[in-house]
């Protein structure tokens, strides 16, 4: 239940040094509030890639510059100066610099927590575990409440959306309309997010229902390719409002995390050969 309250960054609950920067961040809760600072020459790509071990930055960052100008450059050519006093939001797969010779500094909503927080292995190529969300009914929706009312509403669903995605460390990849494809580098923290997602788009009043399939993705720009990703999408399509469902490839790397499945049948599925068992996600804490 949301409280009053309060807390400072005179006090924070993180301290984060990295080259030529520093991070803080306090907590309420389950959200995450960051304040940084980006001393002249920072880059991402010179200073934080050793560190987190990816080639750019595959967060989304969602906040406000208070000093400094900052020049990012995304991962298909687009590049952008942010300058002091604005708000921003940059996509994952970026490489981002201090420009001239005073300091970045920016409050953050979104990400700062993960920033600069090694990756557990690289995300092109590799073995990866599939998201897909699709909300349930959107044309009904759509048509019920109108189409100015609907974009509110669905920019506040992929808002909080984007906010699981981030404390579960996915990438998201590209929107599909009403729903999202995100991938994983942990199996586990792909079916949390899902769940996590459920209840979120819950209380925003658009329900969803989510897949997940792990298996080798080829990441290409903003898409996915790969056999995995479409199984993904056909997982999820079996699955109802609230409900989250799991492959079997994925549900063989859930021993020992505390997530409990159950069966959930035998199913053909359009473009993939056999009956394929999914499991239901029962219980994610």
């Amino acid at each position: 239940m949301p409280r009053l309250r309060y807390k400072s960054f005179a006090t924070p609950d993180e301290l984060r040094n990295f080259p030529n920067g520093q991070a803080e961040m306090v907590g309420l809760d389950e959200s995450s509030v960051g304040r940084a600072v980006f001393e002249p020459g920072w880059r991402w790509s010179t200073d934080m890639s050793p560190i987190v071990g990816t080639a750019t930055c595959q967060l989304r960052h969602f906040g406000y510059q208070l000093t400094g100008t900052m020049r990012v450059l995304l991962d298909d050519g687009q590049t952008l100066d942010i300058p002091a006093e604005t708000v921003f939001e940059i996509p994952p797969g970026h490489d981002a610099w201090v420009l001239g010779d005073e300091p970045v500094r920016m409050i953050e909503w979104t990400s700062l927590r993960n920033f600069g927080v090694a990756a557990e292995g690289q995300i092109d190529g590799v073995l990866l575990t599939v998201l897909f969300t699709d909300i349930v009914d959107s044309t009904a929706t759509l048509k019920t409440i109108g189409d100015a009312a609907w974009r509110d509403l669905l920019q506040v669903h992929n808002t909080r959306l984007r906010e699981d995605l981030n404390n579960f460390r996915g990438r998201e990849v590209k929107t599909t309309g009403d729903g999202f494809i995100a991938v994983f580098d942990s199996a586990g923290r792909a079916v949390r997010c899902a769940a996590a997602m459920t209840r979120s788009a819950r209380e925003v009043g658009l329900p969803i229902r989510a897949g997940v399939h792990t298996g080798e993705v080829e990441l290409s720009g903003n898409d996915a390719r790969g056999l995995a990703v479409h199984t993904a999408a056909r997982v999820m399509g079996l699955a109802e409002a609230d409900e989250v469902l799991v492959s079997t490839t994925t549900a063989a790397l859930l021993e020992g995390s505390g997530l409990v499945l159950e069966d959930a049948g035998n199913h053909e599925m359009k473009g993939l050969d056999g009956a394929r068992q999914v499991l239901r996600l029962v219980r994610s804490a």
